[in-house]
Protein backbone atom coordinates (compact mmCIF):
# COMPACT_ATOMS: atom_id res chain seq x y z
CA UNK A 1 0.00 0.00 0.00
CA UNK A 2 1.19 3.24 -0.41
CA UNK A 3 1.03 5.83 2.53
CA UNK A 4 1.17 9.16 3.15
CA UNK A 5 1.30 11.56 6.26
CA UNK A 6 -1.85 11.84 8.58
CA UNK A 7 -2.49 15.93 8.53
CA UNK A 8 -4.14 17.58 11.23
CA UNK A 9 -7.48 19.10 10.20
CA UNK A 10 -10.30 21.21 12.22
CA UNK A 11 -13.45 21.00 10.05
CA UNK A 12 -15.88 20.56 12.80
CA UNK A 13 -15.98 19.42 16.63
CA UNK A 14 -14.87 15.64 15.55
CA UNK A 15 -11.37 14.38 16.62
CA UNK A 16 -7.79 15.11 14.50
CA UNK A 17 -6.29 11.48 12.90
CA UNK A 18 -3.02 12.75 15.28
CA UNK A 19 -6.18 12.18 18.23
CA UNK A 20 -8.05 9.48 17.25
CA UNK A 21 -5.21 7.79 16.30
CA UNK A 22 -3.58 8.21 19.60
CA UNK A 23 -6.72 7.18 21.66
CA UNK A 24 -6.67 4.08 19.52
CA UNK A 25 -3.32 3.40 20.29
CA UNK A 26 -4.12 3.28 24.00
CA UNK A 27 -7.28 0.68 24.04
CA UNK A 28 -5.64 -1.31 21.23
CA UNK A 29 -4.93 -4.17 23.73
CA UNK A 30 -8.21 -3.65 25.50
CA UNK A 31 -9.85 -4.03 21.96
CA UNK A 32 -7.85 -7.07 20.96
CA UNK A 33 -8.50 -8.82 23.98
CA UNK A 34 -12.63 -7.83 23.60
CA UNK A 35 -12.53 -9.25 20.25
CA UNK A 36 -10.62 -12.16 20.82
CA UNK A 37 -13.15 -14.66 20.42
CA UNK A 38 -15.87 -12.41 18.61
CA UNK A 39 -17.84 -13.28 15.89
CA UNK A 40 -18.90 -9.77 15.58
CA UNK A 41 -19.36 -8.80 12.03
CA UNK A 42 -18.34 -11.88 10.61
CA UNK A 43 -21.99 -13.08 9.44
CA UNK A 44 -22.22 -9.65 7.79
CA UNK A 45 -18.99 -9.95 5.69
CA UNK A 46 -19.48 -13.37 4.85
CA UNK A 47 -22.90 -12.42 3.62
CA UNK A 48 -20.71 -9.92 1.27
CA UNK A 49 -18.06 -12.60 0.24
CA UNK A 50 -20.86 -14.89 -1.08
CA UNK A 51 -22.69 -11.56 -3.03
CA UNK A 52 -19.04 -11.16 -4.34
CA UNK A 53 -18.52 -12.11 -7.86
CA UNK A 54 -14.58 -11.82 -8.28
CA UNK A 55 -11.79 -12.88 -5.96
CA UNK A 56 -8.49 -10.65 -5.31
CA UNK A 57 -7.43 -7.79 -3.54
CA UNK A 58 -9.16 -6.83 -0.39
CA UNK A 59 -8.87 -3.42 1.47
CA UNK A 60 -10.09 -3.27 5.43
CA UNK A 61 -10.28 0.32 6.21
CA UNK A 62 -10.27 1.05 9.69
CA UNK A 63 -8.66 -2.54 9.70
CA UNK A 64 -7.49 -1.86 14.11
CA UNK A 65 -5.93 -5.08 15.35
CA UNK A 66 -6.60 -7.15 12.70
CA UNK A 67 -8.08 -10.99 13.20
CA UNK A 68 -11.53 -12.66 12.55
CA UNK A 69 -12.49 -10.31 9.44
CA UNK A 70 -9.00 -10.17 8.06
CA UNK A 71 -9.30 -13.92 8.75
CA UNK A 72 -12.01 -14.50 6.88
CA UNK A 73 -11.45 -12.71 3.73
CA UNK A 74 -8.02 -14.70 3.18
CA UNK A 75 -9.88 -17.67 3.64
CA UNK A 76 -12.22 -16.98 1.17
CA UNK A 77 -9.47 -16.85 -0.86
CA UNK A 78 -8.77 -12.52 -1.22
CA UNK A 79 -5.26 -10.92 -0.04
CA UNK A 80 -6.52 -8.38 2.25
CA UNK A 81 -4.76 -5.12 3.47
CA UNK A 82 -5.41 -2.80 5.64
CA UNK A 83 -5.17 0.99 6.83
CA UNK A 84 -5.80 2.75 10.30
CA UNK A 85 -5.06 6.01 12.03
CA UNK A 86 -3.97 4.23 14.93
CA UNK A 87 0.01 2.63 14.86
CA UNK A 88 -0.72 0.77 18.03
CA UNK A 89 -3.70 -1.39 16.21
CA UNK A 90 -1.39 -1.86 13.50
CA UNK A 91 1.55 -3.03 15.66
CA UNK A 92 -1.19 -5.65 16.69
CA UNK A 93 -2.76 -6.33 13.10
CA UNK A 94 0.94 -7.07 12.05
CA UNK A 95 2.37 -9.50 15.07
CA UNK A 96 -1.33 -11.51 14.25
CA UNK A 97 -0.47 -11.43 10.16
CA UNK A 98 2.64 -11.44 9.21
CA UNK A 99 2.86 -10.97 5.49
CA UNK A 100 0.53 -8.94 4.67
CA UNK A 101 0.41 -5.02 3.98
CA UNK A 102 -0.97 -2.62 6.16
CA UNK A 103 -0.16 1.29 6.03
CA UNK A 104 -1.18 4.10 8.77
CA UNK A 105 -2.97 6.85 7.06
CA UNK A 106 -6.00 8.57 7.19
CA UNK A 107 -8.65 7.54 4.43
CA UNK A 108 -9.85 11.02 3.87
CA UNK A 109 -6.17 12.12 2.54
CA UNK A 110 -5.47 8.47 1.63
CA UNK A 111 -5.13 7.90 -2.26
CA UNK A 112 -4.34 4.58 -4.70
CA UNK A 113 -4.22 3.87 -7.87
CA UNK A 114 -4.96 0.19 -6.89
CA UNK A 115 -8.68 -1.12 -6.99
CA UNK A 116 -10.02 -3.69 -4.87
CA UNK A 117 -12.27 -6.85 -5.28
CA UNK A 118 -14.09 -6.20 -1.98
CA UNK A 119 -13.25 -3.54 0.52
CA UNK A 120 -14.35 -3.33 4.19
CA UNK A 121 -15.26 -0.33 6.65
CA UNK A 122 -16.23 -1.86 9.80
CA UNK A 123 -17.57 0.49 12.80
CA UNK A 124 -14.50 2.56 11.27
CA UNK A 125 -16.59 5.38 9.47
CA UNK A 126 -18.17 6.59 12.34
CA UNK A 127 -15.15 8.67 14.08
CA UNK A 128 -15.21 10.63 10.51
CA UNK A 129 -15.82 14.06 10.38
CA UNK A 130 -19.51 14.67 9.61
CA UNK A 131 -18.68 16.75 5.95
CA UNK A 132 -15.84 13.74 5.23
CA UNK A 133 -18.84 11.17 5.57
CA UNK A 134 -19.75 11.60 1.36
CA UNK A 135 -16.30 12.59 -0.08
CA UNK A 136 -14.89 9.25 1.47
CA UNK A 137 -17.97 7.19 0.70
CA UNK A 138 -17.19 8.22 -2.89
CA UNK A 139 -13.75 7.08 -2.91
CA UNK A 140 -14.30 4.00 -1.70
CA UNK A 141 -16.85 3.23 -4.32
CA UNK A 142 -14.25 4.49 -6.84
CA UNK A 143 -11.53 2.05 -5.55
CA UNK A 144 -13.58 -0.55 -6.25
CA UNK A 145 -13.01 -2.80 -9.44
CA UNK A 146 -15.32 -3.74 -11.77
CA UNK A 147 -17.79 -6.13 -10.05
CA UNK A 148 -16.47 -5.38 -6.96
CA UNK A 149 -18.79 -5.40 -3.39
CA UNK A 150 -17.88 -2.79 -0.54
CA UNK A 151 -19.62 -3.13 2.86
CA UNK A 152 -19.57 -0.87 5.55
CA UNK A 153 -21.22 0.21 8.50
CA UNK A 154 -22.55 3.79 9.96
CA UNK A 155 -25.32 4.84 11.88
CA UNK A 156 -28.47 5.61 11.07
CA UNK A 157 -29.32 9.06 12.84
CA UNK A 158 -28.20 11.75 11.14
CA UNK A 159 -25.46 14.75 12.75
CA UNK A 160 -22.50 14.10 15.27
CA UNK A 161 -22.37 13.19 18.84
CA UNK A 162 -19.86 12.17 21.62
CA UNK A 163 -19.75 8.63 23.23
CA UNK A 164 -17.78 6.76 25.88
CA UNK A 165 -15.92 3.65 25.50
CA UNK A 166 -13.25 1.84 27.61
CA UNK A 167 -12.92 5.22 29.45
CA UNK A 168 -11.98 7.54 26.81
CA UNK A 169 -13.92 10.23 24.77
CA UNK A 170 -14.99 9.97 20.60
CA UNK A 171 -16.62 11.61 18.28
CA UNK A 172 -19.22 10.19 15.94
CA UNK A 173 -21.00 11.24 12.86
CA UNK A 174 -23.31 9.71 10.15
CA UNK A 175 -25.53 10.55 7.34
CA UNK A 176 -27.68 8.39 7.79
CA UNK A 177 -29.56 5.79 6.33
CA UNK A 178 -31.45 7.88 2.76
CA UNK A 179 -28.03 9.93 2.10
CA UNK A 180 -25.73 6.38 2.40
CA UNK A 181 -27.83 4.87 -0.15
CA UNK A 182 -28.08 8.13 -2.62
CA UNK A 183 -24.34 8.41 -2.52
CA UNK A 184 -24.01 4.92 -3.48
CA UNK A 185 -26.45 4.81 -6.32
CA UNK A 186 -25.09 7.99 -7.49
CA UNK A 187 -21.43 6.63 -8.08
CA UNK A 188 -23.31 3.52 -10.15
CA UNK A 189 -23.64 1.17 -7.58
CA UNK A 190 -26.69 -1.43 -6.92
CA UNK A 191 -27.71 -1.57 -3.60
CA UNK A 192 -27.67 -5.91 -2.61
CA UNK A 193 -28.30 -5.93 1.33
CA UNK A 194 -29.61 -2.80 3.74
CA UNK A 195 -29.60 -3.75 7.49
CA UNK A 196 -30.19 -2.17 10.94
CA UNK A 197 -29.12 -5.10 12.37
CA UNK A 198 -28.30 -4.32 16.25
CA UNK A 199 -31.73 -2.84 16.69
CA UNK A 200 -32.37 -0.54 18.84
CA UNK A 201 -29.00 0.37 18.37
CA UNK A 202 -28.66 3.05 15.71
CA UNK A 203 -26.29 0.54 13.49
CA UNK A 204 -26.80 0.00 10.03
CA UNK A 205 -24.50 -2.07 7.29
CA UNK A 206 -25.11 -2.14 3.40
CA UNK A 207 -23.41 -4.08 0.84
CA UNK A 208 -23.29 -2.65 -2.53
CA UNK A 209 -22.02 -4.12 -6.16
CA UNK A 210 -20.29 -1.82 -8.19
CA UNK A 211 -21.66 -2.94 -11.65
CA UNK A 212 -18.95 -3.66 -15.33
CA UNK A 213 -18.97 -0.45 -17.30
CA UNK A 214 -20.34 -2.58 -19.86
CA UNK A 215 -23.66 -3.58 -18.03
CA UNK A 216 -24.18 0.14 -16.95
CA UNK A 217 -24.06 0.84 -20.62
CA UNK A 218 -26.71 -1.72 -21.30
CA UNK A 219 -28.73 -0.98 -18.64
CA UNK A 220 -28.11 3.19 -20.19
CA UNK A 221 -29.29 2.11 -23.18
CA UNK A 222 -32.81 0.09 -22.04
CA UNK A 223 -33.45 3.29 -20.22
Amino acid sequence: LHCLLIPAHSKDESMTPQELGATYDYIAPLYQRDMLHSDYGLSALRRAIRYCPIVGDALDVGCGVGGRLIDALQQAGFTPEGIDVSAGMLSLAQQAHPGLGFCRADICQWQSQRRFALILAWDSLFPLPLNEHEPVLRKLCRLLDDNGVLIYSFGDAEGSHIDQWHGRDFHYSSIGISENLRVLMSEGLTILHCERDQHPQSHVYVIAHKRQKDEGASAQRLL
